[in-house]
Formats: C-alpha cells, sequence, structure tokens
C-alpha cells in the first residue's frame, strides 16, 4: 500500500511538473492564425536569431550517374568478310595505326571467287568498250551498220554495269579494288586510325562468316561520358554552362567536359533523357567501362539562399518565420530545393530585404 502511495505521489508531481512547463510555453508565444508573438520575458526571445536575405549569385545544379563509352565513329570492331584461314598478322597490342592500315590477311576461296568475277567483268568490259569503238569508226566512215553499232552499245552498257556491280561487291566490305592482286590472300585493314586496344588473331584460325571480331581498333584521346537525367531535371540541361565529372576509379581527378548531344527521346522504362558528354582523354586515364558521377551546373542566376534550419516542414509544406517587428513573426509558405552544403535556394514565397528567422526555429515548430 505504500508503495502504491508513493508512486501516486510521483506520478502526481510528473503531472504537476509538466502542467508548469506547458503553462510556462504557452506565456512564451501566443499563436493567432498565422502570426506568432513571442513574449519579450521569455527565455525564448533570446534564442531566436534572424537574418536579412538578400539576392546573391546561384549555380542551379544536380548529379547524375554515368558511365564511360568510346566515341563509335572512332571505334572499330575489325572482323573479315568473307570464310577463311588467317595467314599472316601484321598488328600488335597497343600499336598505333592509320586508317587503312593492314590488320590481318586471311586466304578465302569465297574471297578468290569474287575477284575472279571483278576481273572477268572488268575485262569484258574493255573488250565490249573496243568493239563499241570499233563499230562507230566503221559507222562513221559508211563501211559499218548502224544495228551493229547500236548492238555494240547495247552489250558495252551491260558489260559495264556487271563491272560496276562486282566493283560494288567488293567496296560493301571496304576493299579498294585498286589495291587487289589477283590470287593474292584479303588484306582485312582499318577503317580508322587509333591504337589497337583488342587482338585475338591467331595464325592458322579458321573463321566462319559470322565470326566475332579478331581485332579492336579505338581512338580515345575524347570519350564520351554517357549520363542519364531524369525528366525531372530535364529543363534543366538545355543552357548548361559546365559540366564535372567524378570517376570511381580516379578519386579526387575533377574532369570537365562539354555537352555533346541531348537525346530527344525519352526512356519510356526509366523516364530519362541520355546525355553524352565529351571529354578530352589525351592523358588516357578515362577507360571505356568506368562508372561515376555527373554533376551538371546551369548557367548563374540571381536567388535568395537561406539555411536549412530557417525552414519548418508541415506536412508537405515548407514555412518560414518572416519577423514584422516586436517579437512577432508570421508564418509564410515557400518553395525551396537544394543548394550547397546546408543551405536551400529560395524558388518562391520569399523577398530580398526580409527578415526572417535562421535560428531557433524548432522552438516553434509546434505552434498552432
Amino acid at each position: 500500500m505504500r508503495k502504491y502511495i508513493c508512486f501516486l505521489l510521483i506520478v502526481t508531481a510528473a503531472s504537476s511538473c509538466k502542467q508548469k512547463e506547458d503553462a510556462k510555453e504557452s506565456r512564451d508565444f501566443t499563436v493567432q492564425g498565422d502570426t506568432i508573438s513571442v513574449s519579450k520575458e521569455s527565455s525564448l526571445a533570446g534564442k531566436l536569431k534572424t537574418s536579412v536575405t538578400f539576392l546573391e549569385t546561384y549555380y542551379p545544379s544536380f548529379s547524375t550517374s554515368g558511365v564511360v563509352k568510346a566515341i563509335p565513329t572512332k571505334y572499330a570492331e575489325i572482323a573479315s568478310p568473307f570464310a577463311g584461314r588467317i595467314t599472316k598478322s601484321l598488328i600488335r597490342l597497343g600499336q598505333r595505326v592509320a586508317a587503312g592500315s593492314p590488320i590481318f590477311e586471311i586466304s578465302s576461296p569465297e574471297f578468290f571467287a569474287t575477284t575472279k568475277e571483278y576481273y572477268q567483268t572488268k575485262q569484258e568490259m574493255i573488250l565490249a568498250s573496243k568493239n563499241l569503238r570499233r563499230e562507230k569508226d566503221l559507222l562513221q566512215n559508211k563501211v559499218g551498220v548502224k544495228k551493229e553499232k547500236e548492238e555494240a552499245e547495247l552489250d558495252y552498257e551491260l558489260k559495264k554495269k556487271d563491272f560496276e556491280n562486282a566493283r560494288a561487291a567488293l567496296q560493301v566490305y571496304r576493299i579498294n579494288p585498286n589495291h587487289l592482286i589477283f590470287g593474292h590472300p584479303l588484306v582485312v585493314r582499318s577503317p580508322i586510325s587509333g591504337e589497337v586496344v583488342k587482338s585475338n588473331i591467331v595464325l592458322g584460325q579458321y573463321l566462319k562468316e559470322d565470326a566475332e571480331p579478331v581485332a579492336i581498333i579505338a581512338n580515345l584521346n575524347k570519350v564520351w561520358v554517357v549520363a542519364h537525367v531524369k525528366e525531372k531535371d530535364v529543363n534543366l540541361i538545355r543552357n548548361l554552362s559546365n559540366v564535372g565529372i567524378s570517376l570511381v576509379a580516379l578519386p579526387g581527378r575533377n574532369i570537365h567536359g562539354k555537352i555533346y548531344h541531348i537525346s530527344e527521346m525519352m526512356d519510356e522504362d526509366t523516364r530519362s533523357v541520355e546525355v553524352l558528354i565529351e571529354c578530352n582523354n589525351t592523358n588516357r586515364l578515362m577507360k571505356p567501362g568506368m562508372y561515376g558521377t555527373v554533376k551538371l551546373t546551369d548557367t548563374p542566376t540571381s536567388k535568395i539562399l537561406i539555411p536549412s534550419s530557417a525552414v519548418l516542414q508541415e506536412e508537405d509544406d515548407n514555412y518560414v518565420l518572416v519577423s514584422i517587428g516586436n517579437n512577432k513573426y508570421v508564418k509564410r509558405k515557400v518553395t525551396t530545393a537544394s543548394a550547397t552544403g546546408d543551405r536551400l535556394v529560395v524558388l518562391s514565397g520569399l523577398n530580398s530585404g526580409e527578415h526572417i528567422v535562421t535560428e531557433g526555429t524548432f522552438y516553434l515548430n509546434d505552434a498552432r
């Protein structure tokens, strides 16, 4: 019984203290609508600090993920256009090659048949051309027949068309007919200048028509960083002044790039737009496949920046306390966005020159 009485006394005392604290808080400030009046005699008055808002230069920015990729026009996977057996390798890893440089030789019956057809059609066209000139001369000297001249013209046109088709068949595979030597193996050449970054060439290896590429040539002096910008941030990438990149593999190194292209299509699955950023890579530190963070910074503008401690949050809305004098403050709804550090940029709701509470707002967080 005695323990029960002691418990009641403790509960009563605690309740009494709580009531005194609530009474004290009610004496510290009063609320009328959106206006909070703080008593001059309360200790709370000394805990609230105000600052004057002003416009300052603000660089809108946001970050997203990015991955390094080779520029497609500066990257070539080398495969054989015909089935056959590799007879010679003409490159080594790390070697610099120019456009048109030989990569490997391959002996191919299919290539031999194609070149044979090319030479045959070329020879037939030459003979048809000679015959046409002869018929024209005969007719001009009035010893020829017009019909035979017309037949020679038709024959020449047909033979010329066959030759052009055979020549085009070679050029489709990037084979220069002027470099052909009948009976020699096919020399596969690089379509671009760059460096041999991969080589799986094996002498004597037989390649099928659909075989995987056996060498890769790339020019990595410049690379792309591919970033994906979310739908909500697309409006911020129209007038970008600066792009900063930090890669996981290169911590502490700041890399700068410029926007090369912004896709006109949005990915429906990720709700994002692909942005291609061109970067100088003459030091070859950026390797295709490297992952990192892309910080996109828009052109500067004048905005009001406030500390995050100045903002009260109620459900989905943000408020600040604007001083109207005599220890009175009005709750003002504001729209903000993250800026730098612990500061927020005010998008709407405040004007330059207004006094707002920047410290101690949490003491009034429950004011209703």
